[in-house]
């Protein structure tokens, strides 16, 4: 597992590294002290996971992870405990309180390994696995499998994701390049939809389509995109 450590202390990386080579299966391919030289290292090297700290001069954790069009796994590493947890109480893998125990650093990479493929996301091959989405002073990590709808609003778009509705600062247009093909469907100019949350069809005027989504809305699907929908055998 390749691993980057990212914090503005000298000291507090040399000892998560110390920390980190004493544990089998790791590879520590870099550090950080700013969210510019991680931007550039995770860019570069693609980790698997990267340990994050949440408070740097020139910009947060947040900040770094909100430039970020592909999400590696993160654990953050904090010395603010209840800063962590209200900003990332929804889906974040983990983070430790600084100083770090090396039980505790074995433990939240036992919860990484029991998660779905982390290279995967951090991959430049493949389609985007997560989000992270800042919406005022709320942060999520978002599941894309877990999105039912993803619609245009202006130059952002809006998820669907469960009872939340985050706002996520790219166009429909860019995102869909990297969305999995395969589980999202184009349904119109500013809706693309999770196949998997389709719970019934129903034909409308003029050969269009209309898609019932689980716990969400219908969906209107255009005359040119319902021929392409009728096409997937899978799904009809």
């Amino acid at each position: 597992m390749r691993v980057l450590v990212v914090d503005d202390e000298p000291l507090a990386r040399r000892e998560l590294r110390r920390l980190l080579g004493a544990l089998r299966g790791l590879e520590i391919v870099g550090e950080a002290g700013n969210i510019d030289e991680a931007r550039a290292s995770i860019e570069v090297r693609a980790p698997d996971v990267v340990f994050l700290d949440i408070q740097m001069p020139g910009g947060t954790g947040f900040d770094l992870l909100a430039q970020l069009d592909r999400v590696p796994r993160v654990i953050f590493t904090t010395a603010y405990d209840q800063y962590a947890v209200k900003a990332f109480e929804v889906n974040a893998l983990d983070y430790l309180l600084k100083p770090i125990e090396p039980e505790r650093l074995a433990a939240a990479l036992r919860k990484l390994q029991s998660t779905t493929s982390a290279a995967a996301s951090a991959s430049g091959g493949g389609p985007l696995e997560q989000l992270f989405v800042r919406d005022g002073p709320r942060c999520w990590f978002v599941p894309l499998r877990e999105v039912s709808l993803v619609s245009a609003e202006g130059n952002y778009v809006r998820l669907l994701w469960g009872k939340e509705r985050p706002l996520l600062g790219r166009s429909l247009a860019a995102l869909e390049q990297k969305l999995d093909a395969r589980r999202f469907f184009r349904a119109n100019r500013s809706q693309i939809v999770n196949l998997d949350f389709i719970l019934g069809v129903e034909p409308g005027d003029g050969g269009r389509l209309y898609l019932q989504l689980r716990d969400g809305p219908e969906i209107e699907v255009s005359r040119r995109q319902a021929r392409l929908f009728r096409s997937r055998a899978t799904v009809v």
